[in-house]
């Protein structure tokens, strides 16, 4: 009984919940007590005598008094109840209950001293606050569960203070940041027919131009980008579909699954007409934080496109992880591939052959993501172990790796830029930009309020888009500097966890692209002169 009791976010006298204790402990201690003595005590004589022994006894109730006198006269007056009271129970029994009671008494009397002193903390830096012109707004200083050390409570009401003044400064900054960003970051198109969350998406490197999507559904699904309808659905997993990569010259696509495996598979497709795009502009504004409720969002049931043609057997399939395979990516000339999986280990595989060239070996947990350079033969894997390791395959005769532990959380993505960069996020809440002649230490930093997923960069103007636990999509430069947040309202934007961002610059339409827990894709469209004007 070393803690204050909890209920409510207020502080309790203690005395109002001694009594329930008390009684319970009465109870508890005599049926103890009476079944170590040998049994419950049997009464003689006739019934009427029983009758009124029991209603005498009735009659005698527990009280517990309050008083601030020593331990010689708490046990005088201890014997003085045990002789007035005509109780049935042996005076042993009842001087060690009234003892236990005094035990209870006088604990239950530091914790109100206690709880004394920190409401006068409190109160004090009530006043300091105020004092110095500031408050906190919904946050009432004198509620909240209150722990039993002084030192303790402190620190817990600084970081309270510390954390709501953070929340309440970025949202602020947040609004203003989104007005200003709201006219060049527009939502153009939504891609929806998953029957799950939406893992990763990209969008393809040669012509026709269409975007691909990976599913914990156990599909993949080709879209039309300008009229977003579903072109083709990949259904050969047997698992997720936890990433997708497509060849840089051929119709060809690399997914990995939570089934151990990677398939790469054909496809052909044919763009239908394009349609007119609504002018989401004309839309009313509404204000980006409003939380959508359980009604209004699309969690049931979804007819997924029946229209659309289907491919079910893989031109080639990658076997030797022993875990899911999380990501897998083509190196550059598309003759090999890259996979990353939960048994710590990454594979290099041979396209034409589909064996095994080299096993990536050496993170210490599950493997997160993988991602090769554009233009070298450079891979990039990152971990749970809060590391990631950069994989030089540009000597063939020498595969060098480096470790890099810049994070304190799990690596969620690594990637390349098109010149000497690699971009990496964390649960950690922080994006980091490296130097690949220099990375000892990370050339910027940047902090965010929620764990960051798969990020993209573009390739032309090198802007980072940021997917967050939080819902929310942010686009920051390479050297930390905030462009924009795109809106999200109860119109438009995500629902759920984002896990993904790419890039697709050459489209006229949308040059972004996001998906998440919502499942659904969103294709955005970013006037990236008009944003860098703003910066």
């Amino acid at each position: 009984m070393n803690q204050t009791p909890s209920g409510e976010s207020q502080i309790k006298q203690p005395l109002v919940y001694a009594k329930y204790v008390v009684q319970r402990f009465v109870i508890w201690k005599t049926v103890v007590a009476w079944g170590s003595g040998g049994g419950m005590p049997v009464e003689s004589g006739s019934s009427a005598a029983s009758r009124q022994a029991k209603q005498k006894r009735k009659s005698h109730s527990l009280s517990i008094r309050r008083t601030n006198s020593t331990e010689q006269e708490r046990s005088g007056l201890q014997r003085d109840m045990i002789e007035a009271q005509d109780s049935k129970l042996p005076l042993s029994l009842r001087s060690n209950l009234l003892d236990l009671f005094s035990q209870i008494e006088r604990e239950f009397e530091n914790l109100y001293i206690e709880n004394l002193e920190l409401r006068r903390e409190i109160e004090t830096l009530n006043d300091r606050l105020a004092a110095e012109g500031q408050t906190v707004e919904g946050a009432d200083l004198a509620k909240g569960a209150l722990k039993t050390k002084a030192s303790h409570s402190t620190s817990q009401l600084s970081q309270k203070l510390k954390t709501t003044y953070k929340a309440s400064t970025s949202k602020i900054v947040s609004s203003f940041k989104a007005t200003t960003s709201r006219a060049v970051c527009q939502l153009v198109r939504e891609y929806v027919g998953h029957r799950d969350g939406i893992w990763d998406l990209s969008a393809t490197r040669s012509q026709p131009v269409v975007l691909g999507t990976a599913s914990a559904d156990h599909t993949a699904m080709l879209w039309s980008i300008e009229t977003g309808k579903c072109l083709l659905k990949y259904t050969g997993h047997q698992g997720s579909v936890n990433s997708i990569k497509f060849h840089p010259t051929d119709q060809m696509a690399l997914t990995a699954s939570g089934d151990q495996t990677a398939h790469i598979w054909r496809y052909m497709v044919q763009l239908p007409t394009p349609q007119p795009v609504a002018d989401v502009s004309q839309q009313p504004a509404c204000e980006d934080d409003v939380d959508f409720s359980d009604k209004d969002e699309a969690d049931g049931e979804l007819e997924g496109p029946n229209d659309c043609p289907c491919v079910r057997l893989p031109v080639t399939t990658l076997r030797s992880h022993q875990g899911v395979v999380i990501a897998a990516d083509w190196l550059v000339g598309g003759k090999q591939v890259v996979t990353a999986s939960w048994d710590r280990a990454a594979n290099l595989y041979d396209v034409e052959t589909s064996e095994l060239v080299h096993s990536l070996t050496g993170h210490d947990q599950e493997l997160t993501h993988c991602c090769t350079h554009p233009t070298q033969r450079l891979v990039v894997t990152s971990s749970r172990d809060t590391t990631f390791r950069l994989w030089d395959f540009r000597d063939p005769s020498i595969h060098s790796v480096n470790v890099f532990q810049g994070h304190t959380d799990t690596v969620t993505s690594a990637v390349f830029t098109v010149g000497d960069n690699v971009v990496s996020g964390s649960d950690d809440r922080t994006v980091k930009v490296w130097d690949l002649k220099n990375m000892r230490s990370p050339i910027a930093t940047i902090r965010t309020d929620s764990a960051v997923n798969r990020i993209s960069v573009s390739v032309n103007q090198k802007i980072i888009a940021l997917p967050h636990d939080n819902r929310q999509v942010r686009l920051f430069d390479m050297s930390g500097v905030r462009l924009a947040r795109l809106p999200r309202s109860n119109r438009q934007g995500h629902r759920r966890m984002v896990c993904c961002s790419a890039w697709c610059e050459d489209n006229t339409s949308c040059n972004l692209f996001t998906c998440g827990f919502d499942r659904q894709a969103i294709g955005w469209n970013i006037n990236i002169p008009a944003l860098l004007q703003e910066k």
